[in-house]
């Protein structure tokens, strides 16, 4: 039998309201589908692979280009809530009737604002190394500089997205070495996209109405992951998070940043199924 799995599942397309997504999709057809939001400029190919080979043991997994990214159609939109929008469009275009959603990032900016935008569609909601609107931004000039490199290289990420240690580092790089096995890798994300996905957080850490007031709108139960130390989206945004939405809980992973889930990869699934499981 041959099993599709992250590096050789096939990609798909679908078309609604004049987007054709590009989206692959591989695990067991048992359960609630599970949907990933990457983080800025990702696309499909920037998960680690067992990541979400390890997640697809026992549910299927679907890694979708939003609007405009890498291989999907039209342009990226300028603002969260219009990502959260398109996010909709897609489950309902692949006649899904509810998903758990797993949003890292910028793609957990996109979650929270389709909980609460389209909280009917989902189940249970994961939220890693990311914050709430109006969040506490990060302190460091060099963060957007970095993020900003026209071709992001394995140094950008080391600096980025893992802890600055020798096991950190040595962490990152495996990680590296992991997402780019496939060898059909995906087209890269626009200038365009960076430019919408750059206007879309500035917007985001703008406030509305009484800060973090709408975290306590979403009810989903909700699983906030992030490393002790995120120079990116600083960890002090999971604790809020988890006090403001109000059935949340919070597992931070020592030595480690952004990019947690990527340098615990077995621990975090581990923590994703007991989750995801949970009656």
């Amino acid at each position: 039998m041959n099993i599709e799995n992250h590096v050789t599942a096939k990609t798909r397309y679908v078309e609604s309201n004049g987007i054709r997504y590009a989206y692959r999709c591989f695990g067991s057809d048992k359960g609630t589908p599970l949907i990933l939001l990457q983080h800025f400029r990702g696309g499909m190919d920037n998960w680690d692979p067992l990541v979400t080979d390890g997640l697809a043991q026992g549910r299927q997994v679907i890694v979708f280009n939003n609007a405009g990214v890498a291989s999907t159609s039209g342009e990226t939109p300028d603002t969260i809530d219009a990502m959260a929008d398109h996010v909709a469009i897609f489950v309902k275009a692949l006649e899904l009737r509810k998903v758990d959603v797993l949003g890292l990032s910028i793609g957990g900016y996109v979650a929270q604002s389709f909980a609460l935008r389209h909280a009917d569609l989902i189940r249970r909601l994961v939220l890693v190394g990311t914050g709430p609107r109006n969040g506490e931004p990060p302190s460091d000039p060099r963060i957007r500089e970095v993020a900003a490199n026209a071709v992001p290289s394995l140094e950008d990420f080391l600096y980025l997205f893992f802890a600055p240690t020798e096991s950190g580092q040595e962490a990152g790089k495996a990680f590296w070495e992991r997402r780019h096995q496939r060898k059909d890798a995906d087209v890269p994300s626009s200038v365009q996209t960076m430019q919408a996905q750059t206007a879309a957080i500035m917007e985001w850490r703008q406030p509305r109405g009484e800060r973090y007031a709408e975290l306590k709108r979403i009810l989903h139960p909700t699983l906030v992951v992030n490393g002790q130390n995120d120079i990116m989206v600083p960890t002090i945004n999971s604790f809020t998070l988890q006090q403001y939405i109000p059935n949340a809980q919070l597992i931070l992973y020592p030595n480690a940043g952004h990019g947690s889930l990527f340098q615990y990869p077995q621990l975090f699934v581990e923590h994703m199924k007991l989750f995801l499981e949970a009656a």
